[in-house]
């Protein structure tokens, strides 16, 4: 490929939320295999090693905010992609001008599954998104979920969505050896007596940071609750903050198991990555990640306010003792624990693979 026929855009190239870091590993991706691709954004981390492997175009939004800013950005992005004729446009957020469409979240799913009635700035983000999803080409839902999610509330054709699981960096993410968790474990103070779940959250309300406190955070079982992330503002007997990480995947070797309480989950990287280093995922039904996890890679529990549910946040809890009592806690073949090819590789090939699509459509070729 030459340096501008792959063209990206997004809200940023750094490291931030999932989407974000879904571009870093794309962008890495190819330039492993030689490629430089354009990538339109309007913020840009110019301290990063990716930075220097695009060609980065900038959209300036001078300081606005939410959905203003999105709209603007996407103002300013549908006319340049009309002046560099630039086709297909793989758009990674909200914007009309996507010819493939990246879904890793629908604006009405998050406010159904918290119960909240859209606001104004709710119902300008609802409107880019459904120009998004309804004038591209080509929709790469990141699961099940969101395939459903982008039939139900814009309906889009069932033919237009393609379903295509997020890649996880197999080269950063795998198991290590007893003895060098054992001295990932020392290097963080974690307890020996205690098993250590693991919260990786930059948003704690929807991560459920409050369910799990309420579970592990009080109580008098052998545990620990660790919160990798965004800052904690709550308190507890077995409850310990490790701040930012810019080493998670030796912290998800480090602790027994990770926990996730999603009230809403597209997908959910953190549930395949732990998996890959051999640490297995007790995960809330429902979440994304949820559809590729099987076997002795996951811990499945269900968030309901009933008491009758709520007690199977404290079976998974029983389950992860019982295993980590007996030493079978580990993930014994991360990539059988995986219904789906997690390579980055794999993933890529498949995205190119409609971008050949498109291209060949508007040529009149065959592919």
């Amino acid at each position: 490929m030459s340096d501008t026929s792959l063209v990206l855009s997004n809200h940023g190239l750094r490291h931030s939320g999932g989407i974000e870091r879904y571009l870093l590993t794309l962008v890495d991706s190819l330039h492993a295999r030689g490629t430089r691709p354009t990538v339109i954004a309007h913020k840009f981390d110019k301290t990063i090693p990716e930075y220097a492997w695009v060609n980065p175009i900038h959209i300036h939004t001078w300081g606005l905010g939410g959905a203003l800013r999105d709209r603007w950005f996407d103002l300013r992005l549908r006319r340049l992609k009309a002046r560099h004729q630039w086709f297909p446009l793989i758009a990674l957020s909200q914007t009309s001008a996507a010819d493939i469409a990246i879904c890793g979240g629908t604006h009405p799913g998050y406010l159904a599954a918290i119960d909240q009635a859209p606001s104004w700035k709710d119902k300008l983000a609802i409107s880019l998104e459904a120009k998004h999803l309804g004038q591209a080409s080509i929709v790469i839902a990141h699961s099940e979920l969101m395939a459903r999610q982008v039939k139900q509330f814009y309906g889009i054709a069932p033919d237009k969505v393609n379903v295509l699981y997020p890649p996880v960096d197999t080269q950063r993410f795998h198991p290590v050896s007893q003895q060098r968790k054992q001295a990932l474990r020392e290097q963080l103070g974690l307890p020996p007596d205690r098993c250590v779940f693991l919260l990786a959250s930059t948003g704690h309300a929807r991560k459920g940071l409050d369910l799990l406190v309420k579970a592990l955070g009080h109580s008098d079982l052998p545990v620990l609750l660790v919160v990798a992330g965004r800052p904690v503002d709550m308190q507890a007997p077995n409850l310990r903050y490790l701040g930012y990480r810019n080493d998670i995947e030796g912290v998800y070797r480090a602790v027994d198991c990770t926990v996730m309480a999603s009230r809403y989950e597209p997908f959910g990287l953190v549930g395949v990555e732990t998996v890959l280093c051999g640490t297995p995922l007790v995960g809330a039904e429902g979440m994304g990640c949820m559809e590729v996890l099987q076997g002795d890679a996951v811990i499945p529990f269900k968030i309901d306010a009933s008491d009758s549910q709520q007690a199977s946040l404290q079976d998974a809890i029983q389950q992860v003792l019982s295993r980590w009592r007996t030493g079978t806690l580990q993930v014994a073949d991360p990539l059988k624990g995986l219904r789906y090819d997690p390579t980055v590789d794999a993933h890529l090939q498949a995205l190119l693979g409609h971008v050949d699509q498109l291209r060949a459509q508007r040529s009149g070729r065959a592919i």
